[in-house]
């Protein structure tokens, strides 16, 4: 009696394992379509960069890819190699290191590198001010850091190079402007951050159907047993 109790225990919980991979892979469908179908998300008026964050302090995946404002006197120039745009484009990418007050700066992507040196006006020796994209620091390196190029973007691969207190994160400048007018030149748009799911959503329904089957099957064991049994 005892034997049975547990044979029947255990098909039960198989079978409760199948069911539930089933919906948790339903629910894993749910949440694709949903992503796929979701509206792009609203533009907003441009936040000054010190209303979102500070200093020396972790940035807020809630304030990521905000849009900013923030002025300031470009202190330093670096090259930033093997980066991918919104278009899946990889590029070299120049950065400058933009201070903002009199103790703290943030990594601002002005554009391309090759596009470096077309600029009507010499941004280095004048006040700018910037419109763009606020976001999280890169972790993974796109190169080698040597003089003039960072690995990737992260305000911590200059720390040894400034004695300013850094921002987490980064800019993407959308727009520039001096005393004398706009600073025109191609800008780059980043990579879309969006919650992604692997899969395909059929691929998704077919794995339901596959887990429910096998819960089917456990289900069905005990009487194809006895069956043969007679």
């Amino acid at each position: 009696m005892f034997k049975k109790i547990l044979e029947y225990t255990s098909l039960l919980l198989i079978v409760a394992i199948f069911i539930g991979l089933g919906l948790w892979q339903l629910d894993r469908a749910r949440s694709l379509k949903e992503i796929l179908n979701a509206p792009p998300p609203a533009i907003s008026a441009p936040v000054a960069l010190q209303d979102l964050t500070q200093p020396r302090i972790a940035l807020d995946t809630k304030v990521d890819s905000k849009s900013v404002t923030a002025s300031g006197f470009y202190v330093a120039n670096f090259k930033a190699p093997n980066q991918k745009d919104s278009n899946g484009i990889v590029k070299d990418w120049e950065v400058a290191l933009l201070q903002v007050d009199t103790n703290s700066g943030i990594l601002v992507v002005r554009g391309l590198w090759s596009e470096r040196l077309q600029e009507p006006q010499l941004a280095m020796s004048n006040r700018v001010e910037v419109i763009g994209t606020l976001r999280a620091h890169q972790n993974e390196d796109r190169a080698l850091n040597s003089p003039g190029v960072i690995s990737r973007l992260d305000s911590s691969v200059i720390v040894s190079l400034t004695d300013l207190d850094l921002y987490d994160g980064y800019v993407i400048a959308q727009d520039e402007k001096v005393r004398d007018g706009e600073i025109v030149r191609t800008r780059v748009t980043p990579e879309m951050r969006t919650e992604r799911i692997p899969g395909f959503y059929w691929q998704h329904i077919s794995y339901v159907v596959v887990w429910w089957l096998m819960a089917g099957v456990v289900l069905y064991l005990p009487i194809y047993r006895r069956r043969v049994a007679a």
